[in-house]
């Protein structure tokens, strides 16, 4: 787990209250910095010194390279870090890390110590002269009073225990929720699975048939075998997870009317799978307009219409090819055409496909069947003159035209009304 900033594994009030107590126990300045110096924490016990030394531009800008340094050697040793700053008080750099991952620092001390122990200590920064000058900071300084090598190294041990050991805390709270949200998510998928498979038992999947290619399935499956034996993971679990909601749509939705955005988004996964079993051969491009994406249409309307273009437009032929589905408003109508650059049909053979008194049994394929029943569900709904429009020729691609009214509670009720009275 990539972890960036300290805020989002640690809870900050309580560290405040950690090293607010702590500065009150030992007389110790503290703050805590993330990885960027970026304190996360207010000033702890801040001394009336280094306040007033700051307000001087030079001063300042030593205490801050003081306070860099300090904190970049103290992660790079793994350990606490004491040292002098530019004025020769002692502070010391408390590395957080995690998973070997720097994740900040507490910086602290602005402590004087006995002169026969600063000989032990590095300054990191040269002093900036000038500042002993000044009555009021002198003044400051020498109100800080001496504290013992020894009390500064246990504070420093002390503080480095406790805050590392309260970041990880904190962090094996936060990989546990994190775990805790994935099982419920695999939870959630295992029963979403389990229902799924009730449901293909149930005695609806003879209407799942009805709309969909079973050879599809099979093809489907086939490309998952061949990409889980050459790929660890990626674009398998995407093919699957595509596959789920693709049944899952016409579970739910048969003899359904759904939004043409619903529609729309179950072609593009359906398309997906597609293209995965095909690779290049196959392009799709889908080009819907917000205009119309919010009109009812039965669910699984276009997936017969696409199913078609594919498996006897484009797949027969020799070189890649594109499905193109696009909408566009004409009057009172929204229009869906699928368009291929496929093999085409004969006259003849649309002649068929489009003959809706054709006997069933004379057609060898399923692209009159999938045809017939389109237009016997538009005339259901929408009256005999929204039946398909289709355009085709032998080599020359086909064209299919879908009309939906964009207003069609009316319609629909004077159409039944129509059909009742007959």
């Amino acid at each position: 787990m990539e972890i960036v900033h300290l805020r989002d594994i640690i809870d900050v009030e309580i560290l405040q209250e950690i090293q607010d107590r702590f500065s009150e126990a030992t007389g110790i300045a503290a703050v805590t910095v993330d990885f960027r110096g970026k304190p996360i924490t207010k000033y702890s016990k801040f001394s009336r010194f280094c306040s007033l030394i700051r307000e001087v531009g030079r001063c300042r800008d030593a205490c801050y390279q003081s306070d860099a340094h300090g904190g970049l050697e103290a992660a790079r040793r793994e350990e606490p870090y004491i040292y002098r700053c530019h004025t020769g008080l002692v502070d010391f750099a408390i590395p957080i890390t995690v998973n070997g991952q720097y994740m900040g620092s507490i910086m602290a001390g602005q402590a004087k110590i006995e002169e026969s122990e600063l000989n032990r200590l590095d300054q990191i920064v040269k002093e900036v002269p000038g500042w002993k000058d000044k009555e009021e900071i002198k003044a400051a300084y020498d109100e800080i009073p001496v504290t013992s090598y020894d009390k500064i190294v246990g504070a420093a041990r002390l503080m480095f225990l406790v805050s590392n050991y309260m970041v990880e805390k904190d962090m094996m709270n936060l990989m546990q929720e994190e775990l805790n949200t994935k099982n419920l998510k695999l939870m959630e998928q295992v029963k979403a699975r389990a229902e799924l498979e009730r449901a293909l038992k149930d005695t609806e999947i003879k209407a799942l048939q009805s709309q969909i290619n079973p050879h599809f399935l099979f093809n489907v499956l086939n490309t998952v075998g061949r990409l889980a034996l050459i790929e660890k993971a990626p674009k398998t679990q995407e093919i699957v997870y595509a596959l789920a909601e693709l049944l899952r749509y016409i579970l739910k939705n048969i003899d359904q009317m759904v939004k043409l955005e619903d529609e729309i988004a179950h072609i593009e996964r359906y398309l997906k799978i597609q293209s995965v079993r095909f690779g290049d051969r196959i392009q799709y491009v889908l080009d819907i307009p917000e205009s119309i994406r919010n009109i009812t249409v039965p669910a699984m309307l276009l997936q017969t219409l696409v199913e078609n273009a594919i498996n006897h437009g484009l797949e027969p032929k020799e070189e890649p090819g594109t499905i193109k589905i696009i909408g566009y408003e004409l009057e009172e109508d929204a229009v869906i055409e699928i368009i291929d650059d496929g093999v085409g049909m004969s006259k003849e053979r649309l002649h068929m496909v489009q003959d809706e008194h054709l006997d069933m049994g004379a057609l060898s394929e399923s692209t009159g069947i999938g045809i017939n029943n389109v237009n016997k569900r538009l005339i259901y709904h929408y009256g005999s003159e929204y039946k398909l429009k289709i355009k085709s020729k032998p080599h020359g691609g086909t064209k299919v035209k879908v009309r939906i009214p964009m207003k069609i509670s009316n319609r629909r009720v004077s159409h039944v009304q129509s059909a009742v009275g007959r």
